[in-house]
């Protein structure tokens, strides 16, 4: 598999995009369009090892609802990320069995050198 889920709404998800092309073998999915299904993030976070490895505590929902202040387990961190797409860190590139989760320069050239190797 060779996919990008990413949020077309996101300027740092568009510099991403625009920084990785081309992307003539990737399949993006928006997940804020086209939502992650519970199958697709099974995978994810088989790759990742966690569910909390794709939680992003950076979204706003996660300060609203005072989240921090709660002892979350795999199965809460779960429930989030089918519940509202904000909780997927992102982008999130998956490219065969290898996952780049976050937008982190480091995480960015791993995944442009893997896409393009």
């Amino acid at each position: 598999m060779k996919k990008i889920y990413y949020l077309s709404t996101c300027d740092t998800c568009k510099r991403i995009l625009k920084e990785l092309k081309p992307l003539d073998d990737l399949e993006l999915q928006d997940i804020k369009s086209d939502p992650i299904s519970p199958v697709e993030l099974n995978v994810l976070r088989n790759l990742a090892g966690s569910y909390e490895a794709l939680f992003s505590k950076r979204a706003r929902l996660f300060r609203e609802r005072q989240l921090k202040n709660r002892q979350l387990e795999e199965n809460d961190y779960e429930t989030l990320l089918l519940e509202h797409y904000t909780f997927l860190k992102r982008p999130v590139i998956v490219v065969n069995d290898q996952i780049f989760i976050g937008n982190t320069p480091k995480v960015i050239s791993a995944a442009k050198e893997t896409i393009h190797s």
